[in-house]
Formats: C-alpha cells, sequence, structure tokens
C-alpha cells in the first residue's frame, strides 16, 4: 500500500473519531447540566457530586482538545501537507501517525522539543522508573 493510501485511509480514521467525540461531548455537557439541575442528597452525595463532575470536566477539557487537534489535521489535507512535521518538513513515519493520526511532527522534532522544554516531565527517566522504585526498596 502506498503512502498516499495510507493517508487516506487515517483521514477516515480522523473523520470517524471527529465525529464520535462531537457525539460524546455533546452528550458529556447535556449531561452535566442535567445533573447540575437535580442536586439532592446529603454533604456526602454533595461532595461526591463534586468530585465525579471535576472528573466529567477534566475528560471534556482531553477530549475538547484532541478534537481540536483532529480538526487541524484534517485541515492539513485539505491544504495537502497532512504527514510532513511542522518543525523539519520531512513526512512523519507511517508508523507514528498511525498510533496518533493527529501527530505533527516527527519523532526527532518532538524528542528535541520535549527535552527543550521547561517541563518536569523531561526530567523523569520513565524508562527507569522501576529500577528506581526497587533501589528506593533497597536504600529505605
Amino acid at each position: 500500500m502506498s503512502r498516499k493510501e495510507s493517508l487516506q485511509k487515517l483521514r477516515v480514521t480522523l473523520i470517524r473519531r471527529r465525529d464520535a467525540l462531537r457525539k460524546a461531548l455533546a452528550g458529556d455537557l447535556s449531561l452535566l447540566s442535567e445533573l447540575h439541575q437535580q442536586r439532592t442528597g446529603d454533604a456526602l452525595d454533595a461532595a461526591a457530586d463534586t468530585v465525579q463532575d471535576e472528573l466529567n470536566s477534566q475528560l471534556v477539557e482531553v477530549e475538547s482538545q484532541e478534537l481540536v487537534e483532529i480538526e487541524e489535521a484534517i485541515a492539513k489535507f485539505q491544504q495537502g501537507n497532512f504527514g510532513d512535521c511542522e518543525d523539519c518538513g520531512k513526512p512523519i513515519p507511517l508508523n507514528r501517525l498511525r498510533a496518533i493520526p493527529y501527530a505533527s511532527d516527527c519523532i526527532e522534532c518532538r524528542r528535541k522539543a520535549e527535552s527543550d522544554s521547561d517541563g518536569s516531565a523531561a526530567a523523569v527517566p520513565w524508562n527507569r522508573i522501576f529500577d528506581m522504585a526497587d533501589a528506593d526498596k533497597v536504600e529505605g
């Protein structure tokens, strides 16, 4: 299968995911609104409702961000530059696009961006997390 055919399959996947997210978000938002109107119960119920509202809110935020990224990827199809890294301009490997169809950068540029970022995520050696946990047990 050619790269062009693979990219077209990814376009279909993106459109399906976009439509599913739109439906999910519409349902989540209407459910949240409906639940706010039906408040009953004691303080424990109110606390549980608040926790659930926070979780739902975070889920809506994550889904909304994914929807934005998917819509940007679909727009790139229309512009003719879907599958190209925004930083270096090279084609993004198909395996990366299959894993994250809305990826906008290649792995090398993503790694560089993460290492250049000021975030603490780059400071954690995730591939060594179990080794660190075992070392804590030995030292403790």
